[in-house]
This record gives C-alpha cells, sequence and structure tokens, in this order.
C-alpha cells in the first residue's frame, strides 16, 4: 500500500511455526515440500503447505535452543517471537536510485507468486509508479526521476571563439602599429616570435619525447638569422643558419655523449623550421613597399585558412588527411585556394607597385597549398609528441607555434614570387 511520497510501509507477518524437523520421505532442507497440505489448512501459490504433524512421529521432538524452522528460514536466525506476539516489519520506500529494471517482479525462489505494479489506471492523479515485489503488499514507489539536462554544445576543436577573435585583433593591432608607424618595429616582433617559437618547440620536445636541443645557441643564432636576412640579404642569413647548426654541435658537447645525435639533429631542425623561415618575412620588410608585401603575405594567408574552415565546415565531406588531420577535407583545401586567390588578385592589383591581378591569382593560391601543408606538417609533428597545442601563451589559439604553423612555410614562396613578379 502508498500513503505518500516519504511514507513507511507496515507489514504484518504472523508467527513463524517452529521447524518440524526432517521428514524420512522428503530430504533436503525443506521437508515439508512436496507433501500435500493438511486438511483445513490452503496451500495458497508459492506457499509450502503446513507439515501434517499428526503423522510425523518428530512432530513432538523438542526444537533446538537458538534455531527456528520454516521454509522462510533458510540460516541461522534469531530466537523467535513468543506465541502470540506478532513481528512488525518497516519497509522504507526506495531512493531515486534504484531503478526499475526488468529483473524487478522476479520470484525469489521457485513458486513463489509475482504481484506486478499497479496499472495506470488504479493510481491516483499524481502518484509516482511502483516497483513490483514477491510479495503482496510490498510495492514501493519510486520518486519520479528528473529529465537529463542536454550537454551543452562545445565549440569547434575546442577552442574559445571569444578569446580566439579578441587575442587575433590584438595581435592585428600590433602588426599594423608597427608595420607603418616605425618599420623596423616589425622586425623586433618577428625577433620575439623566433624566440618563444623555438622555445615552445624545444620544450615540448624535452617533455614528451626526452630530446633535449640547446636553447640557447637557437635563440641567439635565430635573432641573428632575422637581423641578417633583413639588413644583409639571404646569403648572410644562410650563413647564419650554418654557423647556428655548428654552434648546436659545439654547445651539446657539454653533456654525456647519450642520445648526441638525436639531440643535435632536433636542433638543426628547429634552426630550419622556425628562424630561418622567418627570416624570409624580414627580406620581405627590407623592400622599399616592405609593409605592402607583408600585408599581402599576411592576408592570403588567413584567407587560406579562414575559406578552408568556413566552406570544409559547411560542405566538407571528404576527409583530405584522416589520419593527420581529421577536420580537413578536400572541400575545405578548395575554399581556401579559392578565397586565397581572390584576396590575392585585389591586393597584388592594389597595393603591390608594378602588380597585376593575375600575378596575385598565382600567389594566393601557391601560398595557400603551402599554408595547408604547414598546418599538416605541424599537426604532425604535435601528434608524434601527444599533444594538442604547443603551449598556452595565446588564448584560443595556443601558443605561437600554433599561429606559426601555416605563415612559416608560405613566407619563402611568397617572397620568391614577389621577387619575380616585381623585383626584391
Amino acid at each position: 500500500m502508498y500513503w505518500g511520497g516519504d511514507a513507511e510501509e507496515t507489514q504484518v507477518i504472523p508467527p513463524v511455526p517452529a521447524d518440524p524437523g526432517p521428514h524420512p520421505g522428503a530430504p533436503g532442507r525443506y521437508p515439508d515440500r512436496g507433501r500435500p497440505p493438511a486438511p483445513g489448512r490452503h496451500a495458497g501459490p508459492g506457499r509450502p503447505s503446513a507439515p501434517d504433524r499428526s503423522a510425523d512421529p518428530a512432530a513432538d521432538r523438542p526444537r533446538e535452543a537458538g534455531r527456528p524452522g520454516g521454509p522462510l528460514f533458510r540460516d541461522e536466525q534469531p530466537e523467535p517471537a513468543p506465541p502470540g506476539v506478532t513481528e512488525t516489519v518497516v519497509l522504507r520506500a526506495i531512493a531515486d536510485d534504484v531503478p526499475s529494471t526488468p529483473g524487478h517482479g522476479v520470484p525469489p525462489h521457485p513458486g513463489a507468486p509475482v504481484h506486478p505494479a499497479p496499472p495506470q489506471s488504479h493510481r491516483a492523479a499524481g502518484q509516482p509508479p511502483f516497483v513490483p515485489s514477491s510479495h503482496p503488499g510490498q510495492e514501493t514507489p519510486v520518486a519520479a526521476q528528473p529529465a537529463p539536462q542536454p550537454e551543452p554544445r562545445k565549440q569547434r576543436g575546442g577552442r574559445n571563439l571569444q578569446a580566439a577573435i579578441g587575442v587575433g585583433v590584438g595581435l592585428g593591432a600590433v602588426i599594423v602599429a608597427s608595420l607603418f608607424v616605425v618599420k623596423a618595429l616589425f622586425l623586433f616582433v618577428v625577433m620575439a616570435a623566433v624566440a618563444v617559437g623555438s622555445w615552445e618547440l624545444t620544450t615540448r620536445l624535452a617533455e614528451r619525447k626526452q630530446i633535449k636541443a640547446p636553447l640557447v645557441p637557437l635563440v641567439v643564432g635565430g635573432v641573428a638569422m632575422v637581423a641578417c636576412g633583413y639588413w644583409a640579404g639571404v646569403q648572410w642569413a644562410a650563413a647564419s643558419l650554418a654557423l647556428t647548426g655548428l654552434a648546436v654541435m659545439v654547445w651539446r658537447m657539454a653533456q654525456p655523449p647519450e642520445n648526441y645525435l638525436r639531440d643535435i639533429t632536433a636542433g638543426v631542425f628547429t634552426a630550419f623550421y622556425v628562424p630561418f623561415l622567418a627570416t624570409f618575412v624580414a627580406m620581405m620588410l627590407a623592400a622599399d613597399d616592405g609593409p605592402q608585401r607583408i600585408v599581402l603575405f599576411l592576408i592570403v594567408t588567413i584567407c587560406s585558412d579562414t575559406g578552408a574552415y568556413a566552406v570544409g565546415y559547411k560542405f566538407g565531406r571528404t576527409k583530405l588527411a584522416p589520419t593527420i588531420s581529421p577536420g580537413k577535407t578536400r572541400e575545405g583545401l578548395a575554399g581556401g585556394i579559392g578565397l586565397s586567390m581572390l584576396a590575392g588578385a585585389l591586393l597584388m592589383q592594389l597595393i603591390i607597385d608594378g602588380g597585376s591581378w593575375w600575378q596575385g591569382l598565382i600567389l594566393g593560391g601557391c601560398a595557400a597549398v603551402t599554408a595547408t601543408l604547414g598546418d599538416l606538417g605541424e599537426s604532425m609533428i604535435k601528434r608524434d609528441l601527444g599533444i594538442k597545442d604547443m603551449g598556452t601563451l595565446l588564448p584560443g589559439h595556443g601558443g605561437i607555434m600554433d599561429r606559426l604553423d601555416s605563415l612559416l612555410p608560405t613566407a619563402p614562396v611568397v617572397w620568391l614570387l614577389l621577387a619575380a613578379f616585381v623585383g626584391s
């Protein structure tokens, strides 16, 4: 019976008869099973018949102290209540964490009747459902469980979009101010990005692969490469790269020889990947229309990423490189190339002296391809290291290297095409 959501249930259980003792014709623990009910007694479904004490020679045998009998007792139990005294069992309502599974209602032993929960039509309005029980009157109400709340939808790629936009606007303001106020200030921005990027890459290599590339010669040599590219040209930048590799080899000799080849290889790779590729940005800046060339270079690369994201998100179906970057699609690559070519044609015609729109189409298409390859290359590095981002310096973007991944490989291509089309 049910009186309310938090009400208790009370069941009166009559005294249990004493154990009649073993029966010679029915071996086992329940000697009274399998015999016909005694006259005047009713054997209901699942209820064993009362033993025929007149026919049982052990009926008058004294019961063992401390061991009550009967089919309801299977192990040692305390002394039963004296005759004429009823026992009261209080059953509390089942809490919300009791699931209503298909296993409810199964009889605990063969022959026990199953009493299903009252039907919906027999319940009063507003009463919760019942958990079925194998004993009459013990159906227990179950409180209604709240509906599951939908999980909040995450941003694509797990990025904080607002933080990413804010950081991007801030970086753009710094770049524009340094380019068009004092051109040489942008050179220090490039040097700072090179130093931080080299630190991020060598730190991740040491953390994930125990590769200890010397950081000091990499930072010093990287700054020297950028400065030489701006003031002396590509020959001096290449010479700085060679000297940086030699400095890495000598610096590593101060440590034990174990893993020497592995560490200097990582150091030479870092010197080429971060500062040497960034040197071509400094060489674009050194031209008379250097700020305009930098703007062209940055916009066509950003348009490549933006077009690939927008088109891939809306129409992307065919994976470009599922084992490297599952989010990239061929449709997205086509969208990135198209938007980059459009931006290149407009900017080449409008802001580059002696430039033509068809040259911008070629430059934009090549920049989009190299930007995508650079993004995939860094994805390979991060998958090999088992990390998602190279750092946490830029909220919503990751680290400096996560922003330079597409810019670094694009810089030499744009510098070369501009030198071929309009001169250096």
